[in-house]
């Protein structure tokens, strides 16, 4: 093979490859699975820094670019180093007997509110049985009798002694229906017969009754009213003591009946919140005996509108977070933060009247709360496109407490009224974000750096050396195992090893998108079981990626069509001048690739300097319009020294419809305004790739395998001549990693890649001239490049003074004859 130019890039040098033969083992079987993590040593040691800090504020944001695994990463620590903090408390929600607006908290170890709530459920179903038999036992039966008969007895002294009275002055006790009720009325005896007052009364008026006697009967009457009424007041009062005795009676026979019950709920249940609550619950039993007793009742025949509440609701127990089954400290990963998934709520439901009502049953915990002592994850842009979600977040992390309030985060309903005991919280919360979220906050809200005071930041690639090579083998190893896959040959692991490379953007570099590589394994997996392989060879990992651009290069393969049908118009035969190939390169999101795009440069005299097109049809980003204006530095720099820089020039990238963003193409706009102003034609069949500075230096730019790819299928379409090829900058030399077919045609001579450090270098190989470089008196030698386009501008630069003389001449002329006339 002939020996290449010091600018052309070796064969050696446009792709790194890794000999299979020197990986120490035949297949992936031969390896141990990655234990660990791979190739994130800043965000491990962030993430193990964060979770060991037990301080106030310490909590963990984990920053990376989608699909670099760090949710994977942090699930990994998180189950190899949590275990090691205790279990948290259960934790439950009780009635407030005395103001059910403030349910009450109970904390327990871990599994004794299961405990609880079961053994407070069993108490309610057992007094359910035995009460309403207490009730009707014998003795309840004996006592509430003998109380009964005691009462009748004193009532039955007070009406006979009464009645004894009323016989004596003349009167009898006669009782007289009064609706559902008898009551005693008092009556004199008038001809041996009871005759009401008021009838007696009418006879007075009458004149059939002697007045003088009505009214001695009357005074008489009025006496023994007033005793009545005396006895009456002291019936009723030996009433009410009767009743409150009985309820006493219930009341202590319940609670004995109670205290046997719960007699192991003081040994188990030595916490002194639960033996209160033990103890208000009683007595609100106690109090509340007739739901005992009125359990048939209330099984109404029939479906209501609106169900009806228990009533013996009030007597469980809300097990708001049960840590029963938990060997250490809970971790939750929320993949729907919502406020109610984030943070509970008080749910409501609608009574037997129509109404919205709520009891301290209706509260509902979050992961917030179920991770309270343990580690809540999740993503930060899911959660922050919820309502209320971040700013209960910040209020959650800077106090310390939850207090669980209904969700409604529009407000359309009135709130619930209740108001739970907060809840003390100790978690450690970590959040998963891109970077450009993370910088935003920490600009606009300046909670971010009280609250999260650990950043985690993930790097998209880690440093290629014998042990990362190692260690991403038994990472293939690990995958293979865990989801069952056939196992890898060594072609295939550096297959895929250099596909990471190639991910990475540099050769030396691997890439940390472990997500992305994982799925490049279970793709070729399937190549292999297509192809009846045991084994997973170098070819099956080719033909995962071949098929997976195949999936998505669609719009590739129409521009490729619209260059061969001459529709997008690009040569790669040829020389023109003012005319070039850059190069561009189109991002799909999952998809990257590259086409040439024509641009042109016209020059004439003027003095509107260097015009770009797309900038006047508002079709030029920012930075494209910076590259042109470092140009037009670059070419004062160059040629305007000794002689005003006299030239009007546009620059256009033709059939350009969708706008113009980068400065990767100056160094192109720069060879092509050198060609217009020399009249030296550029060679069309190479393409160019570079930033520029006003040194006249190029500088490195992104996506430079797809630049030279895009350009190599549009000369293949063609047919390749040994003479096409691509300029990049040298300082892009590291990142290549050209695919296999590239690499062959420039192997068999087909195609070249050169590298140049300054506009010098490209300008000679796109003209096939000398550059020139500028000699002692400021000149440059005969027949250059250089020489040319300063010979051009100092014309233009002449003629446009000439004019200038001949337009003054013209005016002093007009002005002479002007004067004449006057």
């Amino acid at each position: 093979m002939a020996k290449k130019k010091i600018s052309e890039v070796s064969l050696e040098d446009l792709r790194w490859s890794i000999d299979p033969g020197t990986l120490a083992f035949e297949t992936t079987e031969d390896l141990k699975p990655l234990k660990g993590l791979i190739g994130q040593k800043r965000g491990i040691e962030a993430l193990l820094f964060g979770m060991g800090m037990d301080m106030p504020g310490y909590n963990i944001f984990v920053t990376g670019q989608p699909r670099s695994g760090k949710m994977a990463a942090v699930k990994k620590v998180l189950k190899e180093t949590s275990q090691k903090k205790k279990v948290p408390d259960d934790l439950c929600y009780v009635n407030n007997f005395k103001n059910s607006e403030v349910p009450i908290l109970l904390s327990q170890k871990p599994g004794l509110g299961k405990d609880l709530r079961k053994d407070v459920h069993g108490l309610v179903k057992t007094l359910k049985t035995e009460v309403p038999r207490l009730f009707e036992s014998q003795d309840y039966i004996s006592r509430k009798k003998e109380i009964m008969e005691t009462y009748e007895k004193k009532t039955r002294d007070f009406f006979m002694g009464l009645e004894k009275k009323g016989k004596e002055a003349g009167f009898t006790l006669v009782n007289l229906q009064s609706g559902q009720q008898t009551r005693p009325e008092l009556m004199p005896i008038v001809d041996g017969q009871p005759i009401p007052i008021l009838e007696l009364e009418q006879k007075v008026d009458k004149g059939r009754f002697p007045r003088k006697e009505f009214e001695e009967i009357r005074k008489k009457y009025d006496e023994l009213r007033q005793e009545i009424d005396h006895i009456f007041l002291e019936v009723r009062g030996l009433q009410k003591e009767v009743e409150e005795k009985g309820r006493k009676i219930d009341r202590l026979m319940f609670k004995d009946l109670v205290s046997k019950q719960i007699a192991s709920f003081t040994e188990k249940y030595k916490d002194k919140s639960v033996q209160q609550y033990l103890q208000a619950m009683i007595e609100d039993m106690s109090e509340n005996l007739h739901l005992f007793m009125a359990q048939d009742q209330q099984k109404k025949p029939g479906i209501p509108m609106f169900p009806t509440g228990d009533p013996f609701a009030s007597y469980e127990i809300n097990l708001l977070v049960d840590n029963s089954e938990q060997k250490g400290p809970p971790v939750i990963i929320e993949s729907y933060p919502t406020y109610r998934n984030l943070f509970g709520s008080i749910e409501r439901m609608v009574d037997s009247s129509g109404m919205l009502r709520t009891d301290f049953s209706k509260i509902k915990a979050g992961s917030f709360i179920k991770a309270s002592g343990g580690y809540l994850v999740f993503n930060l842009m899911d959660a922050i496109m919820e309502p209320g979600v971040w700013p209960a977040l910040k209020r959650a992390l800077k106090t310390k407490k939850m207090e669980i309030q209904t969700y409604d985060p529009f407000y359309l309903f009135t709130t619930s009224g209740l108001k739970p005991e907060p809840i003390e919280l100790d978690i450690k919360v970590i959040l998963l974000a891109e970077p450009y979220l993370y910088q935003l906050l920490q600009a606009y809200d300046h909670d971010l750096k009280e609250i999260f005071k650990v950043r985690a930041d993930f790097e998209t690639s880690m440093d290629k050396t014998d042990d990362t090579i190692r260690k991403f083998a038994e990472f293939v190893k690990m995958k293979t195992d865990n989801e069952k896959l056939k196992p890898f040959d060594k072609t295939a692991v550096a297959a895929l090893i250099e596909e990471s490379v190639r991910m990475s953007g540099w050769q030396e570099k691997i890439s940390t998108s472990f997500p992305q590589i994982a799925d490049l394994i279970r793709e070729a997996d399937y190549w292999a079981a297509q192809d009846g392989q045991a084994k997973i060879q170098d070819k099956h990992v080719d033909k995962a990626i071949e098929t997976r651009v195949y999936r998505s290069n669609m719009i590739e393969g129409r521009l490729q069509e619209m260059i061969d049908r001459g529709t997008l118009m690009i040569d790669v035969e040829g020389e023109v001048v003012g005319q070039i190939n850059g190069l561009a390169v189109y991002d799909l999101g999952d998809y990257m690739f590259g086409k040439p795009s024509r641009i042109t440069a016209s020059t004439s005299m003027g003095r509107e300097g260097i015009i770009n097109i797309e900038r006047e049809a508002d079709m030029s980003g920012n930075i494209h319009n910076k590259g042109i204006l470092v140009l037009g530095g670059y070419i004062r720099k160059k040629y305007a020294q000794d002689k005003p820089l006299a030239v009007s020039a546009s620059i256009a990238f033709e059939q350009s419809y969708s706008g113009v963003e980068g400065d990767s193409a100056s160094s192109t706009e720069i060879y092509a305004l050198l060609s217009s102003l020399s009249g030296v034609p550029i060679r069309q069949y190479i393409a160019v790739t570079g930033s520029v500075n006003q040194n006249g230096e190029v500088q490195a730019i992104g996506g430079v395998n797809q630049k030279i790819e895009g350009f190599y299928h549009c000369c293949l379409a063609t047919k390749l001549t040994g003479k096409q090829g691509v300029i990049i900058p040298e300082s892009n030399v590291k990142d290549l990693m050209l695919r296999k077919d590239v690499l062959q045609a420039v192997k068999e001579g087909k195609f070249r890649i050169y590298a140049v450090r300054t506009i010098d270098q490209g300008i000679e190989i796109l003209t096939g001239k000398k550059a020139g470089t500028r000699k002692a008196d400021g000149t440059y030698p005969r027949g250059t490049i250089n020489a040319l386009v300063d010979a051009k501008l100092k014309k233009l630069a002449e003629g446009l003074k000439a004019f200038g003389n001949e337009d003054k001449k013209k005016k002093k002329g007009r002005t002479t004859r002007s004067k004449k006339k006057d």
